[in-house]
């Protein structure tokens, strides 16, 4: 059995999720998955930072109350956050790294990824703006340092696409996408199609707590923009980045547009999609469409997210599930630890 050490880089709800999942499963992951987690470290802007190489009782972490500097109360804690001391120094194999990135240069995440990788610590993370703005570079940081880089939770949370399509789709050739990829924009579009209008949709998306209190990014098609970054680089070898992706939200849908879509029909979704064409390039874009009901992805309603992929071999393949969630999205730190566990298990060393 493998006992991995972890540190927790940002400690919002999707780490205090992974805490939580640690606390209670740690003994039935070690019969079912063959390893254990053990917390050696927490670092957060917020709530501050706190190192034990002998392991931090998971439980005492996931109670702690969500005050600035929290992380002060228990032993060792500090009141201020200590990034690069806990991600170099606390004794971890690995980082889970769930902080805020800015969707322009991809900071701090990406930072934090580098300096883990470069201190050859594997890294989970579940950031777009890391993959989607430098990730060849750190791709090419962890084959150098021989360590892994795992993203899973970076386009739909919990849902498993990027793994599912690589494996599950292997000796199939994916010529293509498209994808529900934001759910705030979906539900607000669903919500209009019960009458009300964008704005009012948008303030009750906010108070689910689907959307930020700025929904720029997710209803004017930014958010999704990124994820088609990953999939089209992940999946089509694409090489492609964020400009390349033509781009367009659902502010301008009235409930007119939605109207006549009924009427017709058809619903409007907010689609992220690449297709590679028959020179080689990737086309790729964001835009609201009108699918027709008897579309894969005209049925999908609320916040749910899914995705098509196009093959050669057994046509559309449709996979839905949750895109957000402190939960779901801790479960995909998990699958991608158990992925790097599986590779070192299955080789007898790391896997990059």
């Amino acid at each position: 059995m493998t006992e991995y050490k972890l540190a927790l880089v940002g400690f919002g709800g999707v780490n205090r999720a992974l805490a939580q999942l640690i606390a209670e499963r740690n003994e039935r992951w070690k019969t079912e998955l063959g390893f254990s987690l053990t917390i050696v470290g927490v670092t957060d802007l917020f709530q501050g930072s706190v190192i034990n190489r002998q392991g931090l009782d998971a439980a005492a972490l996931a109670a702690l109350p969500v005050v600035e500097g929290a992380l002060a109360q228990l032993p060792g804690g500090d009141a201020t956050a200590s990034n690069e001391a806990v991600i170099k120094d606390c004794g971890a194999d690995m980082i889970a790294e769930a902080t805020f990135t800015n969707p322009v240069d991809g900071e701090p995440a990406t930072s934090f990824c580098r300096w883990a990788l470069e201190n050859g610590k594997h890294v989970v993370t579940t950031n777009k703006g890391p993959i989607a703005l430098h990730g060849a570079a750190l791709k090419a940081l962890a084959q150098r340092n021989q360590v892994g880089f795992e993203y899973e939770g970076s386009v739909m949370s919990g849902t498993p696409v990027i793994r599912l399509a690589r494996q599950l789709l292997a000796g199939s050739t994916i010529s293509g996408f498209e994808g529900i990829l934001n759910g705030t924009s979906n539900f607000v579009l669903t919500r209009m199609e019960s009458g009300l209008g964008f704005s009012e949709a948008v303030k009750q998306a906010q108070t689910l707590g689907y959307a930020e209190a700025d929904p720029t990014a997710d209803v004017e098609g930014h958010d999704v923009r990124l994820k088609v970054v990953i999939l089209a680089n992940e999946l089509l070898d694409a090489k492609i980045n964020v400009n390349d992706v033509r781009c367009n939200g659902i502010s301008a849908l009235t409930l007119g547009d939605i109207e006549q879509a009924r009427q017709n029909n058809a619903r409007w979704k907010l689609i992220g999609a690449a297709t590679r064409n028959a020179d080689g390039s990737v086309s790729a874009s964001v835009e609201p469409r009108l699918l027709s009901n008897d579309h894969p992805l005209a049925s999908i309603g609320g916040a749910t997210n899914a995705v098509s992929f196009t093959t050669d071999l057994i046509g559309t393949v449709t996979v839905s599930g949750p895109g957000a969630g402190r939960t779901e999205t801790a479960f995909a730190l998990l699958s991608d630890i158990i992925s790097l566990h599986q590779c070192a298990t299955q080789h007898r060393k790391t896997c990059p």
